[in-house]
């Protein structure tokens, strides 16, 4: 009764003031000053009473002993389970930190961290994306990738007002758009650095080998990886590849979004995003799409599209996430063709596209009562990730596809020259198909993290991957360019001949309902491939980066071809094992800059452009007229590029420059064979053997060769707070290094060594800027150059052919109502430019004209 002794806690906090007996003034180790003296004036308190209560008991005097600190034990280490539930708890508490971050900030799509942001790119400047989906095969930052990437985020896609993957990737550097006769008329038929790359379209990081248009709405971000990638994606990607990634359901809350927009061109469109957080384990999304519109500065032309898509996100534990989505599209209206291309009788006046000679630039050439297009995709993917260790992950993908491409288009070719120019006519041939592709696919992949003796920490990704693809092929009855009539008589099969370029006269002609021919070339392509790539890095100053695949190739494909004017029914297949590397070195001498080299390799194999049925177009015929051969090894393209990378302003803003060099080995290359050709003139596997009503046969050879090479500049982020920029220059030269077809001074032939290759725009610029002038008011514009492009088939550009350069200028404002609601103002082509997107390769060719003056409101609601 008479020992006074504090209690417990403040025990505890006297110890924790006190060392050696002295008040610890220096520290507060989380205890303030007034707390320390309210607990000595509690401590003198009890003192004083206790010393009075003990000489009114007359007890001995009691000496109190300072506090002395008690060491707590040492922990016990904790297990993987509670590691596990630590973690997990703090994962629950980010989250709920985002979420509660994100509703705060006034307008969420001004870089906050809404919930419905870019996962990859910088929050503060969403212009700038930081990392490429597929970590596991890119594992570094982009600034530390050896290799030039331009990825268009969601908000580079918003400003630039591209409603499709051809609008996005035409406003980027480096990449031109190509076009086909029958194949890939008027879908996503792009060039990369001056290679083909229709079939080197990758959605969430698996090709996409229908033929098709792809919208925008499920995309989160556009990845164009630059340069040969065979190691990455598999065959093909000369020039490079495109991945689209998706939109996914996410677990930092809650959003609504819709977006309606209203356009001068008659478009309608509504889009809508929701993601609804079901549990603390699982996340749901779904989106819809509606479009109703016409083309800017072309008659009868429409844009129809609608879909839809749903995604899902699953993590039952830490250990496991399953993510799984579906997507709908279907496109539907009347194709549009392009314009005919004016070629002078006399080599005195230059040619081109007949809007620059006086013909007006809404002409539509086809049949209003018989054109159609429809294409659409069905897509499903499902994807499990296991960690098994806190090092090693592994992953399954699985992809089930449908895309078709279905319709009747009418091309405006070979124009009839009169005087006056505005007596000519040309010939409306009719171009018909119906495509269905299916696509299984199916990737494991394990990642794993490790460190080594010599200080390098690396990341190793092995991987399997199956490829089922299988194509139908069929057209509408008569209506083939190369079915003519000869007559401007007219049964609604065949040519029509007699077309008025400058007033034409049959578009509301009247047509039966079309049939389908029923015979089809079907192509079926197995691919089985192995790959293991490692990224090591040495404490963030030197970065090596490897990989080898292999591909076990095969196709086969059946259907009928006219041999001797007969048809006939036959089978092609071919199998091929396509081995690639790639090399890779980053010297990182700032923290925020690298300097890189790489080397890499690639292969096209015969028959995997899925739009072709024949080699001249990069498919394999079913049948082979006269005994020609068109079954060739895989063509072998290698580059070396030197590059460099810098995070600028804050880290806000990415720079990149590098020099790239591609060269094509075994590329194939036309040639006409006649009667008269000698014999010695003819190249192995060709024979003349015309069909009716011809003299000279296309014969198809490989073993030529080009190159390609430039300097790559680009530039994405803020420069400012309130400045945000992206864009490019590309600056190639291409040339012609070999060929079969050319002898030096022969009657036969003239050389194509040294031409510059065709669907290469040698020369490209782009820049998207806007300005935050006040929290509610951002203005912005783009402006898009390219230089011209010549036409051409296969290898050589036909300089005879082409279309010019253009500047192209677009222009919007945006006005944040509150922090839910956004207007936005679009003008696209400001000056409402005649120029033209891609030219057919023909001597006569089609030229497909780009639209015209178009202004949109946008209205859309955040919550």
């Amino acid at each position: 009764m008479g020992q006074v002794i504090a209690p417990r806690s403040l025990r505890t906090i006297a110890a924790a003031k006190l060392k050696d007996g002295k008040l610890n003034e220096g520290k507060s180790d989380g205890v303030s000053g007034r707390g320390v003296s309210a607990v000595a004036g509690l401590i003198a308190v009890a003192s004083v009473s206790g010393a009075a209560e003990a000489q009114q008991s007359e007890l001995p005097p009691v000496n109190v002993d300072a506090p002395v600190a008690r060491h707590k034990p040492v922990a016990a280490k904790p297990t993987a389970d509670q590691v596990r539930a630590r973690n997990a708890l703090r994962r629950a508490a980010q989250r709920q930190q985002a979420a509660q971050q994100a509703a705060a900030v006034p307008f969420p799509n001004a870089g906050g961290l809404s919930a419905d942001r870019n996962p990859y790119a910088d929050a503060a400047a969403p212009y700038k994306v930081d990392h490429l989906q597929q970590s596991g095969k890119f594992p570094e930052p982009i600034l530390n990738t050896p290799k030039t990437v331009t990825v268009l985020s969601k908000e580079v896609l918003e400003d630039k007002n591209a409603t499709n993957l051809k609008q996005a990737v035409l406003s980027t550097a480096g990449v031109t758009l190509g076009t086909g006769e029958g194949g890939n008329a008027f879908g996503d038929r792009f060039f990369i650095r001056g290679f083909d790359a229709r079939n080197d379209i990758f959605i969430d990081g698996v090709r996409d080998a229908g033929v098709s248009v792809r919208e925008n709405f499920f995309t989160e971000q556009v990845e164009i990886l630059r340069g040969p990638a065979s190691s990455f994606a598999g065959r093909g990607t000369a020039g490079g590849a495109i991945n689209i990634v998706t939109k996914q359901a996410t677990g930092a809350g809650n959003f609504y979004n819709m977006d309606t927009t209203f356009g001068t061109d008659h478009t309608k469109r509504v889009t809508l995003d929701v993601n609804q957080v079901i549990s603390p384990t699982l996340a749901v999304r779904a989106g819809g799409l509606f479009q109703d519109a016409n083309v800017a500065g072309r008659d009868h032309v429409t844009d129809n599209r609608n879909g839809a898509f749903v995604a899902g996100t699953w993590t039952p534990s830490d250990a496991v996430k399953v993510t799984g989505n579906y997507i709908h599209t279907e496109l539907t209206g009347i194709p549009d063709f392009g314009v005919p291309y004016y070629r002078p009788s006399t080599a005195s006046t230059a040619g081109g596209p007949f809007p620059d000679f006086g013909v007006n630039r809404n002409n539509f050439y086809g049949f209003v009562n018989r054109d159609f297009y429809r294409t659409g995709q069905d897509i499903g993917t499902i994807n499990a990730e296991v960690q098994i260790t806190p090092d090693l992950t592994i992953s399954n993908k699985t992809r089930e596809s449908r895309s078709t491409q279905n319709y009747i288009g009418t091309l405006p070719e070979q124009p009839s020259l009169a005087a006056p120019l505005t007596a000519s006519t040309l010939t409306a041939n009719p171009q018909s198909r119906f495509q269905v592709t299916d696509v299984f696919a199916n990737q494991t992949e394990a990642t794993y993290k490790f460190s080594d003796g010599a200080g390098f920490k690396h990341t190793v990704l092995a991987g399997i991957e199956y490829d089922n693809e299988r194509s139908s092929i069929d057209s509408y009855s008569g209506l083939a360019s190369e079915v003519t009539t000869g007559t401007t008589s007219f049964t609604g099969t065949g040519s029509l001949r007699g077309v008025s370029v400058f007033s034409p006269q049959f578009t509301d002609t009247p047509f039966p309902i079309p049939s389908l021919n029923n015979k089809p070339t079907k192509i079926g392509i197995d691919t089985v491939s192995g790959y293991v790539l490692d990224t090591a890095n040495y404490h963030d100053l030197v970065i090596l980066n490897g990989g080898v695949r292999y591909d076990n190739y095969s196709i086969k494909t059946s259907g009928y071809g006219t041999v001797g004017g007969v048809s006939t029914f036959g089978t092609q297949q071919a199998e091929f094992g396509i081995p690639d590397f790639n090399l890779g070195l980053t010297l990182k001498p700032l923290p925020n800059g690298s300097v890189y080299a790489a080397y890499a390799t690639s292969a096209n194999p015969v028959g995997a452009e899925f739009d072709g049925t024949s080699t001249a177009y990069g498919g394999l015929n079913p049948v082979l007229p006269g005994g020609n051969t068109q079954i060739f090894g895989p063509e072998k393209n290698k580059a070396i590029e030197v590059g460099t990378k810098w995070e600028l302003f804050d880290r806000h803003l990415l720079v990149t420059a590098a020099l790239f060099q591609t060269e094509k080995e075994n590329a194939r290359e036309a040639q006409n064979i006649t009667a008269s050709t000698p014999a010695a003139k003819i190249p192995a596997g060709c024979s003349y053997s015309p069909p009716a009503g011809t003299t000279t046969v296309s014969c198809i050879t490989a073993g030529a060769a080009y190159r390609v090479r430039g300097i790559d500049l680009g530039v994405g982020g803020k420069i400012t707070d309130r400045w945000s920029v992206f864009g490019g220059l590309v600056l190639m030269q291409s040339e012609v290094t070999k060929s079969l077809a050319p002898v030096a001074n022969s009657a036969l032939y003239t050389s194509n060594v040294g031409l510059p290759l065709a669907n290469i725009a040698h020369q490209s610029f782009s820049m998207l800027s806007k300005y935050q002038l006040t929290d509610q008011w951002e203005l912005g514009g783009q402006a898009v150059y390219r230089s011209k492009i010549y036409g051409g088939t296969l290898l050589a550009a036909n300089q005879g052919t082409s279309i010019p350069s253009y500047w192209r200028f677009d222009a919007f404002a945006e006005y944040k109502i509150d922090k839910n609601w956004t207007a936005k103002l679009f003008v696209n082509n400001i000056f409402d430019k005649r120029y033209y997107d891609a030219l057919y390769q023909s001597a006569a060719p089609f030229v497909l004209e780009a639209p015209g003056r178009a202004a949109y409101v946008a209205l859309s609601a955040r919550y």
